[in-house]
């Protein structure tokens, strides 16, 4: 990847920032790097309908759909808590949609990092792109 994944990370710690989440003050940012060296980023956006909410993965990855990008290379997750930042199911089986080697750098507070792939996280997915 071309792209530094330090770039990538400081790019989803800042749209974390952004987040609307007033329920659950569980604030989340993602920077998602396209193959053509594009970053889309996505904060959680909350509902009193907890249903209606949309996680930061797929905010970044629907925002850069809508801008027709279908190529990805990896995905940055953080939360700003101790723990590394997983996607939930719902992101993982979204992004596996798009390809199951996207790499999901999935990140703590301290801007460390373990890096898995979407098939990794994902094994046994329901339909998507499989490489």
């Amino acid at each position: 990847m071309e792209f530094p994944v330090e770039k990538l990370i400081r790019a989803a710690a800042t749209a974390r920032e952004k987040a609307y989440a007033p329920y659950s003050n569980f604030r989340v940012g993602a920077a998602l790097l396209t193959g053509k060296g594009h970053c889309y980023t996505g904060c959680n956006v909350e509902n009193v309908s907890y249903g209606l909410s949309c996680c930061a993965e797929r905010v970044a990855l629907f925002k850069a759909v809508s801008e027709g990008e279908r190529d990805f290379e990896a995905i940055a997750v953080t939360c700003g808590t101790e723990d590394y930042c997983t996607p939930c199911g719902a992101c993982r089986q979204v992004l596996a949609e798009f390809g199951t080697e996207i790499k999901v750098y999935m990140v703590n507070c301290r801007g460390e990092y373990r890096v898995q792939t979407v098939g990794q996280l994902m094994p046994a997915l329901f339909g998507g792109k499989r490489e």
